[in-house]
């Protein structure tokens, strides 16, 4: 798999690599048309820092998502500073990371992943960012009852954000019944 991802990367010179100088991924299924690396490379420019952002895209490297752990850490072995992990992957990292962020471990879901002393750090920023935009974008919305549509990897993080803004009751949809039944339970 390492052959893959070196293929994938291209080449990092790590000699003129800096301080503020990062290797960073994203880790999921059909995450060809994301947005992701735009966003990231945006921001880092506007930071003064120097970012290299590659898609690890599991369909396209033929890895199933349950094998999540192994292509984490060849992307650690690989000298990636970190990764951020979408659908399918989010609670399946779980397991592969050496420690959680309390909000990731209450959660049983990751969105990013740091690399720190050799170590595999998961942290969940859903909860944070959810709650942010929604504040910004629909301040005045009524939360007597929300309607959330999905509980997959960030469902629980939407859910939690939108009893921390104040929902007074939220009907769980999923396309899998268990899914939103054991979220609605939580």
């Amino acid at each position: 798999m390492s052959n893959v991802l070196v293929r994938t990367l291209g080449s990092r010179d790590v000699a003129k690599d800096a301080k503020d100088s990062y290797l960073v991924g994203l880790i999921g299924s059909g995450i060809g048309p994301s947005l992701s690396p735009a966003l990231h490379q945006g921001e880092a420019d506007r930071q003064g820092l120097r970012y290299l952002y590659r898609l690890l895209d599991i369909d396209v490297l033929g890895i199933a998502p349950e094998e999540v752990g192994r292509l984490t850490r060849a992307a650690r072995d690989l000298g990636f500073d970190g990764l951020n992990i979408t659908h399918p992957c989010k609670q399946l990292v779980v397991e592969h990371l050496d420690a959680l962020s309390p909000q990731a471990e209450a959660l049983g879901a990751v969105n990013t992943v740091v690399f720190e002393d050799g170590r595999a750090v998961g942290h969940n920023t859903d909860v944070t960012g959810f709650a942010a935009s929604f504040a910004r974008g629909l301040p005045d919305a009524p939360l007597h009852h929300v309607v959330q549509v999905g509980a997959g990897g960030a469902g629980a993080a939407v859910a939690h954000a939108l009893l921390t803004l104040g929902a007074g009751r939220i009907t769980v949809v999923d396309s899998l019944a268990e899914r939103a039944e054991a979220l609605a339970a939580a």
